[in-house]
């Protein structure tokens, strides 16, 4: 049994304790938190035993086997510095860290330390993201061509709405700001496919919004990225103003080209066409009609048995990676991957937001 502390107490915290309580390998036994009202309401809400206001006290009081960072991207170098020399492995939020520099020192640490590490990159862990790295693996896919990574987003919520009216908030205090905070959700389906070589990344963001408040003026809500890297081309687009919010991976290959939509959670495939003339054009919607059936039916199945909830892919995710500690196995995502997840951030953040001219 895995002893887990986690250390901020935001929303997101719940659905890393409603996850590992699913699980039959692990307890939270400690919750820390700067605003003690936060630590104990989640404290209250989940039944943890034992709540803090320093993280300190907290290592020093529990041996944990797992800490869980679940703050700002601010604090997550110096909170996973504190985790390791604890003899704790870390479950981080994203973004990795402030920058790829931190997130490489942060690397680092814990392999200084023995420790492992993951970053909560749930949705690659979903039933379609785990039918596409099977697809893929079995060389249906061919040679990865192109991939188009699109991630849409509702400043309407309440995240939107407290971040566009208060320019005290940490996002703003991101090199990226909104971007930062969210991109690596699509940036991390695109870099499992791209090839160990050098890459180029262009990028450019604007403004749509119509503004209600001059304070928040300079948060930019539209990205689009074009990423060129051995032979392979990628488009990244974030968009707040495209309905319905969508949330989608398309993945070109020599062979097949593969459809994930992660808001429907299905799969299709797309195969060149053998029939000639116009029964060729015929025949694929009745193909598209079928791949839609059998999605539909494999996800009342998922529906039925209770594995549909919203953080499935997280479930999975923390399983995995508890596993990789209780049998000292690889972490489920490689830690290049994550390095260079924040490398291309860090180029988007110098583009779209670069510093003022001496």
């Amino acid at each position: 049994m895995l002893d887990i502390g986690i250390v901020g107490c935001g929303k997101i915290a719940d659905g890393h304790i409603e996850e590992i309580q699913k699980l039959g390998c692990a307890r939270v036994v400690a919750v820390c938190d700067l605003e003690p009202i936060l630590a104990e309401q989640l404290a209250v809400r989940f039944s943890v035993p034992h709540r803090y206001t320093d993280f300190s006290r907290m290592l020093s009081e529990h041996r944990l086997d797992v800490v869980h960072i679940a703050t700002p991207p601010q604090s997550h170098l110096s909170l996973a510095q504190k985790a390791a020399d604890a003899g704790c492995h870390v479950f981080l939020e994203k973004p990795l860290a402030l920058n790829a520099t931190d997130g490489r020192r942060l690397i680092d640490c814990m392999q200084q330390s023995a420790r492992k590490l993951t970053i909560n990159y749930w949705y690659n862990f979903e039933a379609p993201g785990l039918a596409l790295r099977e697809f893929v693996a079995k060389g249906n896919l061919g040679d990865p061509v192109h991939i188009e990574s699109y991630y849409g987003y509702d400043l309407e919520g309440g995240f939107g709405q407290a971040l566009l009216s208060d320019e005290r908030h940490w996002v703003h205090q991101l090199p990226g700001k909104l971007f930062q905070n969210i991109i690596d959700h699509a940036i991390n389906k695109i870099t499992p496919f791209l090839p160990d070589e050098p890459m180029e990344v262009i990028a450019r963001a604007y403004r749509r919004r119509h503004s209600k408040d001059d304070r928040t003026d300079g948060v930019l809500d539209e990205l689009r990225v074009m990423i060129l890297c051995g032979g392979m081309s990628a488009y990244i687009t974030f968009s707040s103003h495209a309905r319905p919010v969508g949330h989608f991976l398309r993945v070109y290959g020599t062979k097949n080209t593969a459809h994930i939509d992660f808001a429907l959670r299905t799969m299709s495939v797309e195969n060149k066409q053998a029939i000639p003339s116009a029964l060729g054009r015929l025949l694929p919607p009745f193909k598209s009609g079928w791949q839609s059936l059998r999605q539909a039916s494999h996800n009342v199945r998922e529906f039925a048995g209770s594995r549909f909830q919203f953080f499935a892919g997280m479930n999975r995710l923390l399983s995995l990676f508890y596993e990789s500690i209780l049998h000292d196995t690889p972490v489920p995502i490689p830690y290049p991957e994550l390095l260079r997840v924040s490398q291309i951030m860090d180029e988007i953040s110098l583009q779209v937001y670069p510093a003022p001219a001496a």
